[in-house]
C-alpha cells in the first residue's frame, strides 16, 4: 500500500476530529477489513468443531427455514 496522505479536520480549538484519506487508501483499509472479517469467521468455524456441510446443502437448509 502506498503511504497514505491522510489530511484532518479540526475543531475550533485545533483538535482533530476527522482525517480524510484518498480513495486508494481508502479502498485498501476497506478491503483489508474485509480480508480480516473472513479470517475470523474462518477461525470461528475451525474453532466450532461444528463438521462442515456442502455449499448446496447449506443453501437447502437456509431456504427452508423460512418456510
Amino acid at each position: 500500500m502506498p503511504k497514505a496522505k491522510e489530511r484532518y479536520l479540526t475543531d475550533d480549538e485545533g483538535n482533530r476530529t476527522a482525517v480524510i484519506l484518498d480513495l486508494e487508501a481508502y479502498e485498501h483499509l476497506l478491503d483489508a477489513v474485509d480480508e480480516l472479517d473472513a479470517i475470523r469467521a474462518f477461525d470461528a468455524a475451525q474453532a466450532s468443531g461444528e463438521q462442515p456441510i456442502p455449499f448446496e446443502e447449506a443453501v437447502a437448509r437456509i431456504e427452508n427455514r423460512g418456510r
